[in-house]
């Protein structure tokens, strides 16, 4: 499979993700949580570029394999905090919206773990990974040459 296009082509466009990246980094929230945030939103769009990058993200950043492996099952898992959780159930529910947004208990669990802001920079993240992930599979991005130092 070959790309079909550079997003690095339309780089005017594309500035405000990489302006919101920078301001999600540095809004406090955990960057180990964001990795897993961002690679469970990847996996939810079978996005392979943003999987392949996050997850060479997050294992730079100290992440385990184990968590990594099971991340798909997280619910199933011990692994995760409870923190973790109610991010992951955030993410899966903002992604996936639906026909009745993000119900009542997922918004609760995210709210006994996280405070207002942290909240909506939480959702700031699953935002950019959908727009990232809306971006890398239509044009075909191709996994495999990112490396961390790089990013």
């Amino acid at each position: 499979m070959s790309s079909r296009f550079s997003y690095r082509a339309n780089a005017e466009a594309i500035q405000p993700l990489y302006a919101l990246n920078a301001y999600v980094r540095s809004s406090g929230l955990e960057s180990s949580l964001i990795e897993l945030v961002q690679m469970r939103v990847s996996q939810l769009n079978g996005c392979a570029y943003c999987l392949d990058m996050h997850s060479k993200d997050a294992r730079a950043g100290g992440e385990t394999e184990q968590r990594l492996y099971l991340l798909q099952a997280w619910r199933e898992a011990p692994f995760f905090s409870e923190r973790e959780c109610a991010a992951l159930a955030w993410c899966e529910a903002v992604t996936r919206l639906g026909e009745h947004g993000v119900s009542d208990a997922v918004y609760e669990q995210a709210r006994a773990q996280f405070s207002e802001k942290e909240l909506g920079d939480l959702n700031m993240v699953v935002i950019l990974i959908n727009a990232w992930n809306r971006i890398a599979i239509p044009f075909r991005l191709v996994p495999g040459g990112y490396q961390p130092a790089s990013h």
